[in-house]
């Protein structure tokens, strides 16, 4: 979340130094950076006497930041700390992460490859703003490839195949009693892939969790989070719809997931 003391210049970017919630930072640039755990760019130093046939340290290392920092700024997106319509630079969300722009900017080139943020040159990257209809339409779509590939599943597989999936229902009900946006999102996620996961298809899994993400952006000049009720009711369905797939109810399925898919 963020608060509304930061001043804008003619641009549309922040400038001065006032801070969000937690340890976000801006620079004098205007743009911000976000709230985060601070992450080492450092690498140790490889052994002179270390196998040629392992990879060097520094390489593994540089990934792994990216990775972190690409997660770090998926979560953001999802609890609107990087806020629609503005614009953020490298160097000063390097500097809230604890690292160098190179890694930032590496996670940010492959969020604008996903539609979340687009490249404003020479000042760094903008948040997507979103509207109802895209939200609308990409629940069309996921409702399209998800519920056929239920409905078919549900004749086919057994009780105990769907129980199987129950604790992962039961983390998001866990992780909506929280609250938090971002940690819903995340078990949210995980239980839909694996109820696809069941179909033997992996491209099928990829697009459909592709769209999920998406689909969980926060949308532009709205509150940031879902009220803790709205992720409670949603994580309520998932219970329910194991529920009838696992009685292979088929009717009390498609029901459901029309429901699911509407609501989101």
């Amino acid at each position: 979340m963020r608060d509304g003391s930061g001043a804008r210049d003619g641009s549309g970017v922040r400038d001065g130094s006032g801070a969000r919630g937690g340890s976000g930072v801006r620079d004098g640039s205007g743009s911000r950076g976000v709230p985060a755990a601070r992450t080492s760019s450092a690498a140790p130093s490889s052994s002179p006497s270390a196998s040629p046939s392992v990879p060097p340290r520094p390489a593994i290392q540089r990934a792994s930041v990216r990775g972190q920092i690409l997660d770090a700024l998926r979560a953001a997106l999802v609890a609107g700390e990087l806020a629609p319509g503005e614009v953020y630079s490298a160097p000063a969300l390097g500097e809230s992460f604890g690292v160098s722009a190179t890694p930032v900017r590496e996670a940010m080139q492959q969020l604008a490859t996903e539609g979340a943020v687009e490249v404003v040159p020479n000042r760094g990257f903008r948040v997507v703003e979103r509207g109802a209809r895209e939200l609308a339409e990409l629940a069309e779509i996921r409702g399209l490839i998800e519920a056929p590939v239920m409905l078919r599943l549900a004749r086919t597989l057994s009780v105990d195949d769907w129980e199987d999936l129950r604790p992962l229902a039961e983390e998001t009900a866990r992780a909506a009693a929280v609250g938090c946006r971002a940690t819903y999102a995340e078990a949210d996620r995980a239980f839909h892939r694996a109820i696809l996961a069941l179909a033997g298809n992996e491209q099928l899994v990829r697009i459909a969790d592709d769209l999920h993400r998406r689909a969980q952006w926060p949308l532009g000049g709205s509150p940031t989070a879902r009220a803790r009720l709205e992720l409670m009711a949603d994580a309520a369905q998932h219970l329910a719809l194991l529920d009838a797939l696992s009685a292979q109810d088929l009717s009390a399925v498609d029901a459901l997931l029309r429901e699911h898919f509407v609501s989101m």
